[in-house]
Order: structure tokens, then sequence, then C-alpha cells
């Protein structure tokens, strides 16, 4: 059975859907199943080996060029090549951070009606390649986005469709009027292409079988599994670590730098920490789009008077991750949108971190009933620095939560358990090839 992974770019940031796609095809390779990945738009960007196919489909320049410059939809493939050029496509996307979501409903609403829409000859290359030269049994689309390319590709293939869920909603309710209406209902009239829909926990299981109006039962729930290369074995000394550090206390954060992510929350808190002795350290993807965001951040600090106590690393490495979870005494993710994924949760946990997150969204189901992290009112500074505070001041606690989450990544968020899933559930819809 042959599995292929088709996975948006994200523009030469780290993204969680990268890594989760990453993650999964390289955990599949390992089990011996026969999977690839194949990046769409542009290249993508990862903090562990990336196995991804140096062929990009769907590239970012033709699909521009074709929404907005009617010539390019006729042009020959051999002029198509061209702009395909890898070297291109990194360039491009290296410089893609200042496009907001705002300005592509457009572009967004052609893409979903697949081979009716302006990128009707990328479709076409699609499909044909992979009916030709590739012959997949199952496609994994990495998100609901990409779902105007499945009836044409079961059309050329045969395949069965997948399609992951995975924070679209954050991205789609952005864009203005007309758009954002019309590109809801492309997807709940493009939902019947696919034979089985993927989320990673409960909550956005149920949010979007309401929004595309699909069954439940059509959305499976698969939770993230973890590489723990490199992640302690154990969990750690958390009292040794405070002692080392002669008194101060120390928050890390990892998310990507927007408001949704709620960083702005995280430093609105750190004065009310007092007379804590309490340091933020904080890292995440940027682009030219949130470097505002990011600076409106470091006023912040300075304005209330903990600009010394609050540190951006911006983006990390895997190595420059580990050590983030390696030097701090809590991990907190103080999202104020519901949050549909809580990939570096995850990671926390598995480095032995108690947890601070809001209560809505994944994490009263990733925290295990509080059992490894403690929740507070989204939106709240106060209560996060109420909640921060106990954890903080009570060493049992934080050792117990740890603990429990360590547990937690070895019972249901290992690599191999995400993939073994997957596996079940490709088996489970392939049909015999002829």
């Amino acid at each position: 059975m042959r599995i292929v992974h088709i996975t948006a770019g994200a523009g030469g940031r780290i993204c969680g859907s990268c890594l989760h796609d990453n993650t999964l095809v390289r955990a599949l390779v390992a089990r011996g199943c026969d999977a690839i990945l194949v990046p769409a738009y542009v290249p993508t960007t990862t903090d562990e080996e990336n196995v991804a196919q140096e062929r990009i489909v769907m590239g970012g320049v033709n699909v521009w060029l074709q929404e907005h410059v009617p010539l390019f939809r006729h042009t020959p493939r051999f002029i198509d090549r061209l702009f395909d050029a890898p070297p291109l496509l990194r360039w491009l996307s290296s410089r893609t951070g200042s496009t907001r979501p705002a300005d592509l409903g457009p572009l967004t609403v052609s893409t979903l009606r697949g081979d009716a829409g302006r990128q009707r000859k990328e479709v076409e290359k699609l499909a044909g390649w992979l009916a030709a030269n590739v012959r997949p049994d199952v496609v994994h689309l990495s998100n609901a986005l990409l779902i105007g390319l499945a009836r044409r590709i079961r059309e050329a293939t045969g395949a069965r469709i997948v399609c992951s869920l995975s924070g679209e909603d954050i991205f789609i309710d952005t864009i203005p009027e007309p758009h954002c209406s019309a590109i809801w209902g492309l997807l709940r009239d493009r939902a019947a292409d696919i034979d089985a829909f993927v989320a990673l926990n409960r909550f956005f299981a149920g949010f979007m079988a309401e929004r595309l109006e699909v069954p439940t039962h059509r959305v499976g729930v698969i939770p993230h599994g973890v590489d723990l290369a490199g992640f302690p074995t154990e969990a750690p000394d958390l009292m040794a670590r405070r002692r080392s550090r002669g008194g101060r206390l120390v928050v890390g954060t990892l998310a990507r730098a927007c408001r949704e992510k709620g960083l702005d929350q995280l430093v609105r808190a750190l004065p009310l920490l007092a007379p804590r002795d309490v340091e933020v350290v904080a890292a995440g993807a940027t682009v030219d789009a949130e470097r505002d965001y990011v600076a409106s951040c470091l006023t912040l600090a300075r304005d209330l008077g903990v600009a010394d106590r609050f540190r951006w690393l911006g983006q990390v490495d895997r190595p420059g991750k580990l050590t983030v979870f390696d030097s701090v005494d809590l991990f907190a993710m103080p999202t104020v949108h519901p949050e549909a994924k809580g990939l570096p949760v995850i990671e926390a946990m598995a480095a032995g971190l108690p947890i601070v997150a809001p209560r809505h969204g994944t994490f009263p189901e990733l925290l295990d009933g509080e059992r490894a992290g403690l929740m507070h009112a989204a939106g709240d500074p106060a209560d996060l620095a109420r909640v921060i505070g106990a954890i903080l001041d009570d060493e049992d606690l934080a050792i117990r939560l740890g603990r429990h989450g360590r547990t937690l990544v070895e019972q249901r968020h290992t690599a191999d358990r995400m993939a073994a899933a997957h596996d079940t559930l490709y088996r489970s819809l392939a049909r015999p090839r002829p």
C-alpha cells in the first residue's frame, strides 16, 4: 500500500502542521510503510530530519500567477517548470511572511474549487503525476484548505482520500466577506470528496464536524506523536534545576508569534507574579506580518517594568527548543483562541514540565483533567498569574504534574503510536489494486 502525504509549506517558518506531517511520515517509514511526504506551494520547514520530497506540487509562483494573470492559465508546461524550480520556491518561501490571511480570500476560494478554479492546470499536473508516477492507494491532505484537490486526485488515481483538520478556522475567519462565507461553503460542499477526516483531539473533531456539516463518525481522532529522541527518559529533578539558579524561577513558552497564541498575556501576567523572582523565556517563529506584534510585546514588557525579565529568542532549532525545555520550571501556552493542536504542550510534557494553559480547546483533554497541568481563564492575565504562582509555590505539585505529563506522552503521544493508528486507518480504507 502506497501512501502520499501532501503538506502545505509554511513560508520558511516552523509550523505545527509541517512538524506533525514530517514526524508522521518518518514514523510510518520506520514501521516499514511505503509513505512519502510531498510539499505543496513552497518547501516545508521542520526542526528534525526533513523527509519531504524535492518535488513541490502546486508551486506557489504558478498558483499566484494563474490567479492574477490570465495568460499563465494557458502557458505550456516547460514555462511552468521554470517557476517550479526548487531554488526559486525556497527563495519565495523566505519572503512570504508579509502576506496576511485577509489578502488571500480570492486565491483561497479559487484553489478550493480545484479543477474548476483558476489553478486548474496545476491540479491537472498534480493528478497526472500521481496517476502515472506514484500510483498511491491513499492520499492524505494535511489540512482542509487542500480539499479542492481531492476530487480530481481520486478520479485520476482511484486512491482513497484522508484529510487532516488542524486549526484552519483561525485563518478562514480572518478573511473578509464575502470570501469567508464562500470558503466555508466550498469546504462543506467538498467534504463529500473525503473518505476520512482526522483531528488531533476530540475538541477539534467535534468543532469541525459541526462547521463542515459532516457526521461526527466521519472525523477520527489520532493524537499527535512526538519523536522522543533528545528528550529525557524520565521527568527531571525540577527542584535541583531551581536551586542551580539561586532562586530565580523561569516560565517557558514556545509558539508562533501571533496574537492568537497569547504571548502578550504572559507579559501582562509577569508583574503580577511579584514578589517572586520570575523570568519568562519565549521562543517561536516570526514572519514579517507578525513582527509588529512581537515589538508590541517587548514594548509592553518595558512599560510594565519587566523588560529585564522577558526574553524573546525568536525561532529556534531542535537543540534550541530542547535547551528551552531543559532550562525552565514550567511551560505556559496562554492562547486566546481555542487551540486545535497544542503541539508545544505535548513536547513540554515529554520534557517532564508542569503545564499552564487556558481552559478551552484541546487543553482540558491534553492535560488529563489537570493531572498534567493547571488551567486558567482564557484572556485573563490575573488568573494566568494565579495559576503559574500556584505551581511555582508548590514543589510537590510541580513534580507531580511533570511526572504525570511525561507518563501521558509515553502512553498516548509517541510518534510510533501516531503512525500505527494512521496505518490502521489507511488499511481500513484502501481498495485492493487491480
